[in-house]
């Protein structure tokens, strides 16, 4: 799949690496813009063509995704769809990979094991103070 960049993303930092949201795509306007010409040697325009196939567009690892904002959400998932865990405080989030963890649920945007190793090693951190006091 081709990446299509702003037009000048490689050219100026200001849209460059590690700024991708300022180097999303913008269509180029300009008169004598070589990219709009669609030019040989140029970076690519977005044009029809370029698309993903109809039974794989908006799949995740040829999975269905799904929002969960809490634990009941996590429960109606189906073996052909992946969790995105959405905006949720972090002690929502324990409880959601607790849960999917045991239920044995695929993740898409967090890792579950090392979610869960950070969390043991905070708590152990919190231990230690409170014993302290």
């Amino acid at each position: 799949m081709v990446e299509f960049l702003r037009r000048d993303a490689k050219r100026f930092l200001k849209f460059g690496k590690g700024r991708g949201k300022k180097a999303k795509w913008r269509s180029p306007k300009g008169r004598d813009n070589k990219m709009r010409e669609k030019r040989k040697g140029y970076p690519a325009v977005v044009s029809i063509g370029y698309g993903s196939e109809k039974s794989i567009r908006g799949k995740l690892n040829e999975k269905e995704p799904v929002t969960i904002m809490n634990v009941i959400d996590l429960k109606k998932i189906g073996k052909d769809q992946i969790g995105l865990v959405g905006k949720v405080g972090q002690k929502k989030k324990v409880e959601i990979v607790t849960q999917a963890a045991k239920m044995k649920i695929e993740l898409k945007n967090i890792n579950i094991e090392a979610f869960l190793k950070k969390l043991k090693k905070v708590n152990k951190k919190e231990d230690k103070k409170e014993d302290k006091k």
